[in-house]
């Protein structure tokens, strides 16, 4: 049991250092593969100690911890350099990067994507979406959720057909960059999803928005 826990420590040691920067804050966190890796190295050695001769077992756990560590980290490593690819290339546009476990959120406020009531994307705008897309063909293992939101202003069945339109907008968008289709899926919200209050101008804008959820083929 103790040159089990030593092969931990060895190995959770090392994982320890790898951090990453986050140029909106300017902090130091740990990334989501180095949070993986502990998870699958914890379990790698147990399994390894499990499994090897009394004599060995000291051995087997730090093959064990490392192999899970590979495996704990594998996702959560690609989606890590995905990120940063992103919050560099999207740096200073008004497009919050938004960190979810193995998911990726890209928040487009509507007023930097749209013009007022209208579902074709701003000229001033697809340079921006074109980095996206840039990225998006890099890391093409991947899925992509394109969700359109509206603020609680005009009727119900008029925000369903905006927010569903502006979602088609940004899907096809991507799809004339060379996304391939079956990466990606659109769906409009309408104003069901509000993430502030419908009540002051400030918050309506916020409810103004599309989202780009990325996911890991392999989740």
């Amino acid at each position: 049991m103790k040159k089990t826990l030593i092969a931990c420590s060895m190995v959770l040691f090392g994982l320890s250092g790898c951090m990453t920067y986050d140029p909106y804050t300017g902090e130091e966190k740990t990334s989501s593969a180095t949070k993986g890796s502990i998870i699958g190295a914890i379990g790698g050695a147990a399994v390894g100690a499990a499994t090897s001769g009394s004599s060995d077992r000291g051995k087997g756990a730090l093959i064990g911890a490392a192999g899970g560590a590979a495996v704990g980290g594998g996702i959560g490593y690609y989606m890590d350099r995905q990120e940063a690819e992103l919050r560099r290339k999207l740096e200073g546009t008004g497009v919050r990067v938004v960190r979810n476990g193995d998911q990726i959120e890209l928040v487009m406020p509507g007023n930097i994507t749209f013009d007022t009531d209208q579902s074709s994307i701003k000229s001033s705008f697809t340079g921006v979406l074109e980095s996206v897309a840039l990225v998006l063909k890099e890391f093409d293992e991947t899925v992509i959720q394109v969700d359109g939101h509206t603020d609680s202003t005009g009727s119900d069945s008029y925000n369903q057909m905006l927010s569903e339109q502006r979602a088609s907008s940004v899907r096809d968008f991507l799809l004339n960059q060379g996304i391939a289709p079956a990466r990606t899926r659109a769906t409009g919200y309408g104003e069901r999803y509000p993430v502030a209050s419908n009540d002051t101008a400030a918050g309506r804008e916020q409810n103004r928005r599309v989202e780009l959820t990325l996911v890991p083929m392999q989740q």
